[in-house]
């Protein structure tokens, strides 16, 4: 599938495992593994973070083979989900980013396309959110707010 704001194709990423019952040299049940979610959230770890984390230093190759649901769901469930979706807080994020840029640099023309490119980026996002009651109806996205959104 082709990039949205470029010419370019998408790189390849990783892939899941393909067997959908669990490893035999897995040592983790699904309370244990609920725990490490929860612990994990509440030192601020975002749902992509925990997901690279338990690959990567507890060894879980899948966390919803184990657990039965994803880890945005067990935080739900948890209570602990951060009221905007990790996608469009990083989006946000970006923004800010090249808002500051521009304070310094007024003259820097493909900056201010690529922060057109990103709000309307996120304006989609926003849509998308709404219609799948993610974010509230009365949720609007602006500049002024933004950095307030990510403070």
């Amino acid at each position: 599938m082709a990039r949205m704001h470029s010419r370019s194709k998408g790189k390849a990423g990783s892939k899941k495992p393909l067997t959908t019952r669990k490893v035999t040299w897995q040592s983790y049940d699904e309370k244990e593994l609920r725990q490490i979610i929860i612990k994990l959230a509440k030192e601020q770890k975002t749902p992509s973070q925990i997901g690279l984390i338990l690959r990567d230093s507890y060894g879980i190759p899948s966390i919803k083979q184990i657990a039965k649901n994803p880890v945005s769901v067990i935080l739900k469930e948890g209570k602990i989900s951060h009221k905007v979706p990790e996608d469009l807080l990083f989006l946000i994020k970006k923004v800010i980013k090249i808002m500051r840029h521009l304070e310094l640099n007024k003259k820097d023309q493909p900056s201010v396309r690529g922060l057109q490119l990103t709000e309307s980026k996120i304006k989609r996002l926003v849509k998308y959110y709404k219609r799948e009651n993610k974010l509230p109806e009365n949720w609007k996205y602006s500049r002024e707010n933004a950095k307030l959104l990510i403070e």
